[in-house]
């Protein structure tokens, strides 16, 4: 009589259903990973912040890059409301399309009536060519544009400076922010800029710098948190990310909040939409 071995159905299904399982809880984190906003609260103390404006809390928005958070943004605005900011400000490349305009008005409303909003270009604003048309739109809407120029904050007898630079990609014959800092008296300079030359703002002058365009190394290596790319494709960026303080200066280097959409989608991984939050400490 012949010996049949009966075959055990299923074998491979448990490697199938493994396999599905993975897909879609990866598919989960990557949407969580870039649809959920991280808070990152920095304080910088120094001896050069003034009394009056110990515990100022700076909001900073950068690389929107035309991305919503919730319908109208709420979630982003409900993150930026829950940091408390005594000032917001946006470090360019908000939009990368002109059909991104429509969503600006409704979020720099929301942001306006949360706290104080100043906005520098980035260099996807002027790769667009409608700047004057997006400057329009946000003054508009409440916001302060600083177009290489500043504004002073004063509180008892203290004074506090908001500055601004355009874009290098902007007019070739535009003030340098170096230039713009020989101009200020004030007791506690901030800057607004873009691009993430933060060895270069060291020579300036300004106390405390923030800016943006690195997109956080765009690739995030786990564990160590280190970025892996920057937007000019060299690997591992110095300055991916966070507050950096050197003597007698600081710089705030935002992650971003969005991606590329132009001239593709791009995405981010390991490295969840940024909102720093930088609060001044009277230091001795």
């Amino acid at each position: 009589m012949a010996n049949h071995k009966r075959r055990r159905r299923g074998g491979c299904a448990v490697p199938f259903f493994a396999f599905i399982a993975a897909i879609i809880l990866g598919g989960l984190y990557f949407y969580w990973d870039n649809n959920t906003i991280g808070v990152h609260k920095w304080v910088y103390e120094a001896s050069s912040v003034p009394t009056e404006f110990d515990g100022l809390r700076i909001v900073q928005l950068s690389d929107l890059h035309g991305k919503e958070f919730g319908n109208g943004n709420v979630l982003l605005l409900r993150r930026v409301s829950e940091a408390r900011p005594d000032l917001i400000v946006i470090t360019g490349d908000l939009i990368d399309q002109e059909s991104q305009y429509s969503a600006l008005g409704p979020l720099m409303d929301g942001l306006c009536a949360i706290a104080p909003v100043y906005y520098v270009t980035g260099n996807h604003e002027w790769a667009v060519r409608r700047v004057p048309a997006l400057k329009e739109l946000l003054a508009a809407h409440g916001v302060k544009v600083l177009s290489n120029e500043y504004e002073l904050w004063t509180h008892g007898s203290a004074t506090l400076a908001v500055a601004g630079v355009d874009d290098p990609n902007g007019p070739a014959d535009q003030k340098t922010g170096d230039v713009l800092r020989g101009e200020i008296d004030a007791d506690f300079t901030l800057l607004l800029s873009h691009r993430d030359t933060v060895e270069e703002y060291a020579a300036w002058g300004y106390d405390l710098v923030f800016c943006g365009h690195g997109h956080g190394g765009i690739l995030r290596i786990p564990i160590i948190d280190q970025g892996l790319l920057s937007t000019d494709r060299t690997l591992f960026p110095e300055y991916d990310g966070g507050l950096y303080v050197f003597d007698g200066y600081a710089c705030c280097v935002s992650r971003g909040l969005g991606s590329n959409t132009v001239p593709f989608q791009a995405f981010r991984l390991f490295n969840r939409p940024d909102i720093p939050v930088v609060i001044l400490k009277r230091g001795t």
